[in-house]
């Protein structure tokens, strides 16, 4: 029964129409959010791919279980056992690739005002050609002349481009911070309700933030070593006290009002995450007790056997490439452009307080079409797109390069594994402790911005 629904659908995939499910049990979904998924979800395909290309032990199964596999790699010029197509140097290609496609599209939709035109037409379908071209563009970065010279500066592109995700991926956590608090105080003079919800979840945050200042100040310090885990984590929780007295303080409830506790708790809370990853990331200290060498400021669990390690690795896989998706998915929305600038946005607010506030408000009045017996799709964007086309697919372009420099470690790419992505180098470690920085420098720049900057603020 399923089969007449499923071929019908396939002219989505060659056609300009809306991609959308085989099954009409499926719920309505409108065209920017189908949109958007699908273009993650080519993402999340090369990003997987690299991960693969970085495993020894896929490559080591793929060559014991794939018959003939070093006949096939000769035939495919991939060199013996299919060195060209593992390690860095593959991760680097493909990611030019998937870097390029999407470069391409930010040029292509500059401009594009709603999806009525031919340009929006290609942006929002004819998802199998996009994935032949991605796919294409993904293989091409192989038969680049140059290897090389090619490498070293792509090496260093990326190392910017990378750099460049990381600050808007920072500042979408200082936006969500005050959107949360503001959609939840929008609710206060209705039920009281809400002022409890934020006083509840303000104070988990905090003691989330001091329970993992107290859990390093344990297991990541020693009385004879790790001077730097000591004066950073001084640092850091200084920093989210001072912070948190500056968002509270008379000067700054004068300009902002809706200034509270529950941003600081949500930087805090990141910023311990970022310091837990950097100590973490540190390479390991080694200490000479009773004439043996022992390892100190290690998480427990990373200190342990190997099956301990690979679940550390896979849990904090799955937290960066989470947090590489939102970041790529919620920084282009128009509100999120707008806190990009640093500047309120333009239209009126209409707070409406809601649990899920981030997945937008689904009483947008739109047009609704049935597509060939399969899902509903909402097109809501004939009158005005609802993100902005062209950054959101520069947003993509720098987190394509932010996910090169990742798996390959950034700049200790020689002999690195993707099973030992948690295991530590000093380039990892300081990019992490800086951005502890950067971010609450971020969140204290949005407190002080109306008093430097008065008219970029005004309703």
């Amino acid at each position: 029964m399923c089969t007449p629904c499923c071929i019908s659908q396939l002219a989505c995939c060659c056609g300009s129409a809306a991609c959308s499910c085989c099954c009409n049990c499926c719920p309505k979904i409108k065209q920017s959010t189908g949109t958007r998924i699908m273009y993650a979800f080519y993402f999340l395909l090369v990003t997987i791919v690299c991960c693969i290309m970085m495993s020894p032990t896929v490559e080591k199964e793929l060559r014991d279980h794939i018959p003939f596999y070093s006949e096939l790699c000769e035939r495919m010029n991939a060199g013996e056992n299919c060195k060209t197509l593992v390690g860095y140097s593959a991760v680097y290609k493909v990611c030019f690739g998937m870097a390029c496609f999407f470069l391409f599209f930010a040029f292509f939709t500059i401009r594009v005002n709603n999806s009525t035109g031919c340009r929006a037409a290609v942006h929002n379908g004819f998802w199998l050609l996009k994935f032949i071209v991605l796919v294409a563009c993904c293989a091409g970065g192989f038969f680049i002349p140059g290897q090389e010279t090619f490498l070293e500066v792509w090496r260093y592109i990326g190392a910017i481009g990378g750099f460049i995700f990381l600050l808007i991926q920072l500042m979408m956590l200082v936006e969500f911070a005050h959107r949360w608090n503001t959609n939840w105080n929008s609710g206060v003079k209705y039920n009281r309700l809400w002022y409890a919800a934020l006083a509840f979840v303000t104070l988990m945050l905090f003691s989330g933030a001091v329970a993992a200042l107290v859990f390093m100040g344990v297991f990541y310090t020693d009385p004879e070593a790790c001077l730097l885990n000591k004066i950073f984590l001084g640092i850091n929780g200084s920093l989210c006290f001072i912070v948190s007295l500056l968002a509270i303080s008379p000067c700054i409830q004068k300009l902002q009002p809706t200034s509270g506790l529950l941003q600081p708790g949500v930087i805090s809370v990141y910023v311990m995450y970022l310091t837990f990853s950097a100590f973490s990331s540190k390479p390991k200290e080694m200490v000479e007790r009773n004439g043996v060498n022992t390892t100190v400021c290690v998480f427990p669990l990373n200190a342990g056997t190997e099956s301990d390690k690979k679940i550390v690795t896979i849990f904090g896989t799955i937290i960066l490439f989470g947090c590489i998706l939102y970041s790529c998915l919620t920084s282009t929305t128009r509100r999120s452009s707008a806190a990009l600038r640093v500047c309120r946005n333009s239209e009126p607010e209409a707070e409406r307080a809601r649990c899920c506030f981030c997945f937008g408000d689904d009483t947008d009045d739109c047009d609704e079409e049935k597509t060939g017996g399969g899902q509903n799709v909402v097109y809501d964007e004939r009158e005005a797109t609802i993100y902005t086309y062209s950054y959101f697919h520069t947003v993509f372009f720098l987190g394509s390069l932010y996910v090169m420099m990742t798996v390959t470690n950034w700049f200790h790419y020689d002999n690195h594994k993707i099973e030992k992505l948690l295991d530590g180098s000093w380039s990892v470690f300081w990019i992490k402790m800086v951005s502890c920085w950067v971010c609450l420098f971020l969140y204290m720049w949005t407190l002080f911005a109306p008093m430097v900057c008065p008219k970029r603020f005004e309703a």
